[in-house]
């Protein structure tokens, strides 16, 4: 199969940077002729300053969260940052020295205020930020600023260089818009989230963390001003750039807090128990939450496993489809003896099911068939699973040719060697991770 082009975005040289001169001419158009408005675009772009710090730093371990917020728009978008930031699930403080005595964000404090969000004063930071918070966000001072910080900015920033988890908003404060640090403050935050467009100076940032909110840019001013910004995915108010931090992969982990799991608070029947956990998945809004680890082995033994997803579950066991020429139900069919893993990450919750796998009945698959999307019926007929094919046209023609064939028919016949299989569980377990790896773990067992 050929290979597929893909844009870097490790590559700086693939995103257009910007001159405070474009930056401020992007503003104006954005608020001039397409109509937006100052508190839509604070609004946006608090909105991508939060997202960010969550894709990062987990409100479970950095729930503290400090606020530097300037007299600007810079400043503005640090308070509509906390106000989501709070809806997140973290707990943020705000020092706001020098207010604007404007109606926007005279809003902005209300409705921090009436979310109980404190408002501290800078003389009452301790000497060390983190002595007392978690990541501190520097919204200070943004592209349009020139010049030397006035107190008490300086010592906001003094402050800032020696606190690790500092989160810049589009310019790191004091900096120069195009140059960087020329004043040599020192500060060099760990996270930088550009917005609408990096500015010139985000090429001199060091830190591991390089995020771009702009996903409201419209095309009129992509094209006017000849940008060249990264794809967003999925729902997503921002994206990472820059190059992907070092990752010391035995320093991975995660602290897992919340949930218990006691003989006495779970549901006496295993199946109503697993309906309430995947209930709950569904809830949280995990993607996939049917999606599941099927580990097979062959006649001798050796294991392979796959994701599949769950189509159905009860006291009979749990039920997918596939191809039943595939390696795993060639596998299924000489070893039926089959184990299942979900895991629902968010929840820091997993489900363990051992058992013997025989296929559904008939008409089982032929009504499952028939319940899918016509566009992934004729899929199933064009696909041979685990056979190798010259390319990925083979598959094109033959969906093509299927959709032509079919164009006219009420109902697509399920292939042959396509259906269900059920695993009837022998043991099922329940686990739930827990403080210092001292996880919850209930096994049931079926004699």
């Amino acid at each position: 199969m050929a290979a597929v082009s893909v844009q870097h975005l490790h590559d700086p040289d693939s995103i257009s940077y910007l001159s405070q001169s474009s930056a401020i001419g992007i503003d104006e158009h954005l608020m001039g002729p397409l109509g937006f408005s100052v508190d839509q675009l604070m609004e946006l772009a608090g909105l991508s300053v939060a997202s960010a710090i969550a894709e990062v730093y987990s409100s479970l371990d950095h729930a503290r969260v400090l606020l530097l917020c300037g007299p600007g728009n810079n400043g503005g978008d640090g308070l509509v940052a906390a106000r989501h930031l709070h809806h997140f699930g973290y707990k943020p403080s705000i020092v706001y020295p020098k207010r604007t005595d404007k109606p926007l964000y005279h809003g902005l404090v209300t409705q921090l205020e009436s979310l109980s969000v404190p408002f501290l004063s800078h003389e009452d930071l301790p000497s060390e930020l983190s002595s007392g918070y978690d990541i501190v966000v520097d919204a200070m001072f943004g592209f349009s600023f020139k010049g030397k910080n006035a107190p008490p900015f300086d010592k906001l920033v003094q402050l800032l260089t020696r606190t690790p988890n500092v989160v810049s908003v589009d310019v790191p404060s004091g900096w120069h818009v195009e140059e960087g640090d020329v004043n040599g403050l020192g500060l060099n935050p760990d996270m930088l989230v550009s917005l609408t467009a990096p500015k010139l100076c985000a090429k001199m940032f060091k830190g591991p963390h390089h995020f771009l909110g702009g996903r409201f840019v419209p095309p009129a001013v992509v094209n006017k001003f000849n940008l060249k910004l990264p794809p967003y995915p999925g729902t997503s108010q921002c994206v990472r750039i820059g190059r992907t931090p070092h990752v010391d992969v035995a320093a991975l982990r995660e602290n897992y807090v919340g949930s218990v799991l006691l003989e006495n608070q779970v549901n006496s029947d295993p199946i109503q128990q697993f309906k309430e956990w995947f209930e709950d998945a569904v809830a949280a809004g995990l993607p996939e939450p049917n999606a599941m680890t099927l580990a097979t082995a062959d006649a001798e033994g050796r294991p392979s496993a796959r994701m599949v997803l769950l189509k159905g579950y009860d006291a009979r066991g749990f039920v997918w489809y596939t191809n039943y020429d595939s390696r795993k139900a060639n596998e299924l069919n000489s070893n039926p003896n089959a184990s299942l893993v979900f895991f629902w990450d968010r929840l820091h919750r997993q489900v363990r099911v051992e058992g013997d796998v025989s296929p559904v009945s008939r008409e089982e698959s032929d009504d499952y068939f028939h319940s899918r999307p016509r566009e992934s019926q004729i899929g199933a007929l064009v696909s041979s699973q685990s056979a190798v094919i010259s390319g990925r046209h083979i598959l094109d023609e033959s969906y093509e040719q299927l959709v032509a064939k079919y164009a006219d028919s009420l109902a697509i016949p399920r292939p042959e060697h396509w259906g269900g299989f059920r695993l009837a569980p022998r043991a099922i377990e329940f686990w739930q991770g827990r403080e210092s790896r001292l996880h919850d773990r209930l096994e049931v067992s079926y004699i």
